[in-house]
């Protein structure tokens, strides 16, 4: 049937209204059952009863209009159909109706209501103190969270084993702090320290380089400081379980304690709360030990431990040494603090920048023209936080520490360097309160004539004893215990009784004696003091000395070669003495005629044969054979470290200058600089000081005659070479070539 106009026939308007009422009449009472039908009404499908009028399909819908006057059809859940005789929708299942008859939310939501019987809000959480408490769910969250912690720490121990591995692989340190920053969780970093050094102590010196440098990178910046301390402590707890694989647990973990405490990423405290917290049994705290009484402790440790492992990424301390002196030389020349700044920032090394601050001191004092310009860089990098607080300290810290040494070079160095302490207090970027106390003159206290006397009496069996045994270490061992307060007066009347003991024995005797000097490593002053004495007296030794002039001359000349004294040092006892006409006087000429006499140092050396130690000496001649063939070895191919190492081993720093005369002689008879670079490198080092270098330059100055026999462009190479070195700072600018 058809429907036109909106409008249907009388027949299916009734049809329609009689199946709305069957409807509504079933949603009343659901469950009742209609009598025409034999089937439950909740059936969802009735076989067709024969008896049953069909309803004639159509294209459409019937669309009832409504009427204002006649009721709406409430809103309620569909109900069944009914499928019994005679109804007219028992082949129809779908509503006819626009409106949807389901309630919202399931009849669970609405205004008043309270929700669905399952529904939970985002600010659920478990109330111990809710009557219907139930402690296993508590226990099941907790289990959950555990296993979900659990979860993300063993991941992140494969994700950071992985970047170990590669990090060891590539040697690239911001790939490593890159992908440690991606994987977040800063809270197990902890872990990453701990696997870090445990996967380096069983590698070489190379991957413990690496670690060390790679802990000092992430430090602050991608590894909190109490995740490292964190680490560092589960390291030494864990020390019982390393040594079944690593025998050297106890040596290599103590040095990676010690290399954190020099590179500032571990407070020293660190070994002491450490030690307490440990049991007294455990491997733990026999690294601790060894971490504080084998390295942190020993005289100038920072540069040992630093320098331990070699270095990683071809930047050894000795090669960062050179960088940082000539950046140095470059500013003072240029001026150009952006520069500096700039090459100390590509340095990528903050946990050493106290020998920046170590280096300018030494160049401010060498060079008092440069003081100035090497304070500013100093301050400039210190306000920008380029070198933090500490480092600065440190570096001072490191020159009150060889004030003591600088002084054979550089005679009021005390005077300078408290100078310099003053300017940069004043100045606001140095904490003076954090260093050592620097005392100019210490407070002599008048020394008593009978403590002088007992201690004539012993210092004379002291060194009796030595001429027969030449032990020094024995010597040292008594000294510390006859003067336990390093009482100057005392150090200068043990000098006056060793020389003079020595003068009245033999040529072995005087050369021990001279070896004992070099070796107590007494300040430069006490030496000069005993010097002076000596010469003061010279007049009644004399007496029973007819050559005591030649033997004064030969032991103060020798004790400047040694350089236990300063050429300075000379004027000083110089100015002391009475007369022209005077003992004194004529020992201060004769040395300095010895002094100035070519080839000057060798014959110095050998004057008394030689041999005066311990053990066997070597004659100059052996030493001289042994530096040329290491110089040899080099040139044809050899290893500059394996050369600085050999030079360093010879233990005659005071010889260095032959190293330096050789070297350039070879390099302008050969033309050829490689060994110019060993130079640089043992000068950029410290292992050859400038006074030395002036010593070679001046000794090659003196043979030029002869070596333009054979090289007839010698005078021409020096002249470019002394320039050169003035340069690089190996000269100062006062050196003269006509010597």
């Amino acid at each position: 049937m058809e429907f036109r106009d909106g409008s249907a026939s009388n027949e299916h308007q009734e049809l329609h209204k009689s199946a709305i009422e069957s409807a509504h009449h079933l949603s009343v009472s659901s469950l009742r059952i209609s009598p025409k039908s034999s089937k439950s009404p909740n059936s969802p499908r009735s076989p067709r009863s024969p008896s049953s009028p069909s309803v004639p399909k159509s294209p459409r819908s019937p669309i009832i209009p409504k009427s204002p006057r006649s009721p709406s059809v409430p809103k309620s859940p569909r109900s069944p159909r009914v499928h019994g005789k005679g109804s007219p929708l028992k082949n129809d299942r779908h509503s006819h109706s626009l409106i949807d008859g389901r309630p919202k939310k399931g009849g669970s939501g609405g205004k008043g209501t309270w929700g669905g019987l399952l529904d939970i809000d985002d600010n659920y959480f478990i109330d111990p103190n809710d009557p219907n408490y139930d402690s296993s769910e508590e226990c099941e969250c907790e289990h959950s969270d555990a296993r979900k912690s659990t979860e993300e720490f063993e991941e992140y121990k494969k994700k950071a084993t992985i970047i170990v591995e590669e990090y060891f692989a590539t040697d690239d340190v911001a790939s490593a702090s890159n992908e440690l920053r991606e994987l977040g969780k800063p809270g197990y970093s902890y872990y990453f320290v701990k696997k870090l050094v445990s996967m380096a102590m069983d590698r070489h010196d190379k991957e413990k380089e690496m670690a060390a440098a790679l802990l000092s990178a992430l430090y602050a910046d991608v590894i909190n400081p109490p995740q490292v301390y964190k680490g560092f402590s589960k390291l030494v707890k864990s020390a019982d379980d390393l040594i079944v694989d690593i025998p050297d647990t106890v040596d290599v973990l103590a040095l990676f304690i010690a290399r954190a405490v020099v590179d500032d990423i571990l407070p020293p405290a660190f070994l002491t709360k450490e030690l307490v917290s440990s049991p007294e049994d455990s491997k733990g705290v026999e690294v601790l030990k060894r971490a504080d009484k084998g390295y942190l402790s020993a005289p100038l440790h920072a540069d040992f431990i630093e320098r331990r492992w070699g270095g990683s990424m071809n930047k050894t301390v000795e090669v960062v040494k050179a960088r940082i002196n000539n950046l140095l030389i470059e500013y003072v020349v240029s001026g150009d603090k952006k520069e500096a700044c700039r090459c100390i920032n590509d340095l990528k090394v903050p946990f050493f920048h106290h020998e920046i601050v170590k280096r300018a001191l030494i160049m401010a004092m060498e060079r008092r023209q440069a003081e100035g310009r090497l304070l500013d860089l100093l301050k400039e990098a210190a306000e920008e936080g380029l070198i933090n607080s500490s480092q600065i300290s440190k570096g001072f810290g490191r020159m009150i520490d060889t004030v003591e040494d600088l002084s054979l070079d550089i005679p009021n160095a005390k005077a300078i360097l408290q100078s310099l302490i003053s300017k940069a207090a004043s100045e606001g970027w140095l904490c003076a309160s954090s260093l050592k106390s620097l005392t100019l003159e210490p407070e002599k206290q008048a020394l008593d004539v009978s403590e002088a006397r007992i201690f004539k009496m012993k210092a004379q069996s002291i060194i009796q004893e030595y001429f027969l045994s030449a032990d020094i270490s024995e010597v040292n061992s008594c000294l510390e215990s006859e003067n336990k307060t390093c009482s100057a007066e005392l150090n200068a009347i043990f000098v006056k009784k060793l020389i003079t003991l020595a003068m009245d024995r033999k040529n072995r005797e005087k050369e021990m004696a001279s070896v004992l000097l070099s070796s107590l490593c007494f300040p430069a002053d006490d030496v000069v003091n005993g010097f002076v004495m000596l010469i003061e007296s010279a007049d009644d030794t004399a007496l029973d000395n007819p050559v005591v002039v030649e033997d004064l001359a030969m032991f103060l000349a020798r004790a400047e070669v040694d350089e236990v004294l300063a050429p300075q040092h000379l004027e000083e006892i110089g100015s002391q003495c009475l007369g022209p006409e005077s003992i004194g006087s004529k020992v201060l000429q004769m040395a300095r005629s010895l002094l100035k006499a070519r080839l000057s140092g060798e014959r110095i050396l050998r004057c008394w044969g030689g041999g005066g130690s311990s053990r066997p000496g070597w004659a100059v001649e052996d030493v001289k054979d042994k530096i040329g063939k290491l110089l040899e070895e080099f040139e044809s191919g050899g290893d500059i470290r394996e050369a600085c190492r050999c030079i360093k081993e010879l233990g005659m720093p005071f010889f260095h200058h032959e190293v330096v005369k050789k070297a350039l002689v070879t390099t302008m008879e050969k033309k050829n600089e490689r060994l110019w670079g060993l130079l640089e490198e043992c000068f950029g080092s410290g292992l050859i000081t400038m006074n030395q270098m002036s010593k070679g330059f001046g000794r090659v100055a003196e043979s030029l005659d002869d070596l333009a026999l054979d090289v007839p462009d010698a005078n021409k190479q020096f002249t470019h070479y002394v320039e050169r070195a003035k340069i690089a700072g190996w000269l100062d600018s006062s050196f003269c070539l006509s010597r």
